[in-house]
């Protein structure tokens, strides 16, 4: 059973940087990773995933902007998100599965990000 904590999260203005962490416990990370986020009164949607061998993608609004990254060797894979921009605002989950024909098996508890203008 993998266990998955998010960190890093807060408020900053329009133009900043942050950088969220998500640390897995209990087993190594998962072959696929993924950060999704969820706004007020939205679906959750996929922001960014990265494999094992580390290949990744983005969402549209976000490319050029956030970088996906992993380490296996500290069981985490972090988010670095630039040029922030309102419409980040969100609760960021951290996620994991093993099977890319499979759903996102694992999740953490979530880290809010505020963006104000």
């Amino acid at each position: 059973q993998v266990q998955l904590v998010e960190s890093g999260g807060g408020l900053v203005q329009a133009g900043d940087s942050l950088r969220l962490s998500c640390v897995a416990s209990g087993s190594t990370l998962t072959r696929y990773m993924a950060w999704f986020r969820q706004a007020p009164g939205k679906q959750r949607e996929l922001v960014a995933d990265i494999a094992s061998g580390g290949s990744t993608s983005y969402a549209a609004s976000v490319k050029g902007r956030f970088t996906i990254s992993r380490d296996n060797a500290k069981n985490s894979v972090y988010l670095q998100m630039n040029n922030l921009k309102p419409e980040d605002t969100a609760d960021y989950y951290c996620a994991g599965r093993w099977f890319v024909a499979t759903g996102y098996d694992y999740w953490g508890q979530g880290t809010q990000v505020t963006v104000s203008s």
